[in-house]
């Protein structure tokens, strides 16, 4: 690993990889074989998932909700049946939806924590 500092405007500046990042959770970023189908102010959908940690995911769509609009999910994967309940706390117009989830059955959680643990050995 490099310790390389990155110069910018004449002042030295951290090397990147002493940053830590903002996340708290780990996510795996593009899932293999990752879908849900979505329900949210009528509309139903179902979407390839970019990325996915224990706290909540990015979903591709075109569709644009509002922030903290709560939408019911059903994961489409090998697990078996994973459905949970999330919240809009990312929008970006035309690519999709950083979800955050804020319920999961006691069934479910752990089936997500199987898919986790199957993707990171990927």
């Amino acid at each position: 690993m490099s310790l390389r500092t990155h110069i910018r405007a004449g002042k030295a500046l951290l090397p990147l990889h002493n940053i830590p990042g903002r996340r708290r959770y780990p996510r795996i970023e593009k899932p293999d074989g990752v879908w849900v189908y979505w329900h949210c102010q009528g509309r139903e959908d179902t979407s390839r998932v970019r990325d996915l940690s224990t706290a909540g995911l990015f979903v591709e769509t075109e569709v644009a909700w509002d922030m903290d609009a709560a939408i019911r999910l059903d994961f489409l994967v090998q697990e078996g049946q994973i459905r949970a309940k999330a919240v809009v706390r990312h929008v970006n117009p035309g690519c999709g939806l950083g979800l955050k989830f804020i319920a999961l059955t006691a069934e479910d959680g752990p089936r997500l924590t199987a898919l986790m643990t199957r993707l990171t050995k990927a």
